[in-house]
């Protein structure tokens, strides 16, 4: 397993930091809508219970063999988080495989950031050494399949826990 770890990723408008227990409390807010819950079940964390929840996430896995992954998408123009990306790289038959995940908060979706941190994370993993980029995204989520798809994964046949797995391969 490669030693990969989070590191900022600059884009055209967006700053991924790599994610602190200290983005908890504004995290909070940017994720408190019930409707980002939709497809992905539960309910917005508080402050404490996020705060809690990155403490666990910045540990890291308690698998060697996978490494966590997690930034919170900075929007600069207006000195803000946004939503969060992240990615869970894992040894597969063929090599470092990463499955990818995104949220922006209510406020800022329609404005193309997820898309744009999207494209940032696949842009920076292509330049570790993983050789597949995986997400996997609910059948009725347009949204979520827009991102991937602007991010240059596709549609495969397969499904997982009621979700379409996307694959880009990055190197054979």
């Amino acid at each position: 397993m490669s030693d990969i770890a989070a590191q900022a990723v600059r884009t055209a408008r967006l700053d991924l930091l790599p994610l602190l227990v200290e983005h908890a409390e504004e995290m909070a807010a940017v994720l408190s809508d019930p409707a980002l819950h939709t497809f992905i079940g539960g309910t917005p964390d508080t402050p404490q219970a996020l705060r809690s929840r990155y403490q666990r996430m910045t540990a890291g896995s308690p698998d060697p063999a996978v490494s966590w992954l997690n930034w919170v998408i900075r929007l600069r123009d207006e000195a803000c988080l946004t939503g969060t990306v992240q990615a869970t790289v894992s040894l597969s038959g063929h090599g470092l495989i990463a499955e990818i995940a995104w949220v922006v908060g209510s406020p800022w979706q329609g404005r193309g950031i997820a898309t744009e941190a999207a494209r940032g994370l696949v842009d920076w993993l292509s330049r570790q050494p993983v050789h597949a980029v995986i997400a996997h995204i609910h059948p009725a989520h347009r949204a979520s399949a827009a991102v991937a798809a602007a991010a240059g994964l596709t549609p495969t046949a397969e499904w997982h826990e009621g979700e379409i797995r996307w694959c880009r391969s990055i190197r054979q």
